[in-house]
């Protein structure tokens, strides 16, 4: 299946590793020019090397960042970013919901909802212009069902997904689309820290989740693949879960 993504300009944010790697390779399997993000240059730079991508150095929590990294990256790749998939990393966890400092809440506030919000606001002029765009925000099954030790996660990626519904609105006809994955349990090195081990979390997988497994990150990238596509041009404001029938609320 052509995706109709071949010469399309992306972003992918946090992606050095993990989820967000695996989503930047994908999109460049599909022919698009890859630009993707994290905080280390070390570990961008070797990421991009591996999946011919072009890395860049951006802190999610500096947000006057935000409209020098969309300038580099349409001066790097030719043109103005057309596919933002935002992704980023899930701030700590705490049994007790009453358990977090005020400047974790706020930390959180500003790396998953402001630093995601201030990408779509520089981008969206561009993808308006061209009458084509596509957000994609990697999010968590929590949003749908609270995970009890992630309050700080769920609390906060419940406010985007809100904004993404109401962007999704304003902007459909112009031609950008805003949609949502809800990962579940996937293998990556944040479920094995969540976990304790790579053991314990496949162990858990096995006991709690329908397909009796975790999903893997190519998984995820091929869902995200899609919601990036030409093919996926009437699908906006939805949220899509990857995660292998665990959730349990219609």
């Amino acid at each position: 299946m052509d995706l109709g993504l071949t010469g399309r300009v992306a972003l992918v944010t946090g992606g050095s590793q993990g989820i967000g790697r695996g989503i930047a390779a994908e999109l460049v399997a599909e022919g698009a020019r890859v630009a993707i993000s994290s905080r280390s240059r070390e570990r961008i730079d070797a990421a991009a090397g591996e999946i011919g991508a072009t890395g860049f150095v951006f802190d999610s929590r500096d947000l006057d960042r935000v409209p020098s990294l969309l300038d580099e990256v349409a001066g790097a790749l030719g043109g103005p970013v057309e596919v933002l998939v935002l992704n980023t990393g899930g701030p700590p966890s705490n049994p007790d919901p009453t358990g977090f400092t005020r400047e974790q809440w706020e930390q959180a506030y500003r790396e998953l909802v402001l630093s995601p919000v201030a990408l779509i606001e520089a981008a969206l002029p561009a993808m308006r212009e061209r009458a084509w765009g596509r957000i994609v925000n990697v999010s968590s099954n929590s949003v749908v069902e609270p995970i009890a030790n992630l309050a700080l996660s769920t609390a906060h990626r419940n406010a985007l997904l809100a904004h993404l519904k109401t962007l999704a609105r304003a902007y459909a006809a112009d031609g950008v689309t805003f949609n949502t994955l809800l990962t579940g349990r996937i293998a990556t090195e944040r479920m094995v820290w969540l976990s304790g081990s790579m053991e314990a979390a496949e162990q858990i997988a096995a006991d709690e989740i329908p397909i009796g497994r975790m999903g893997t990150v190519e998984e995820m990238a091929a869902a995200a693949a899609f919601l990036c596509s030409t093919r996926a041009a009437y699908v906006t404001g939805t949220a899509l879960r990857v995660d292998g029938g665990l959730t349990r609320s219609v």
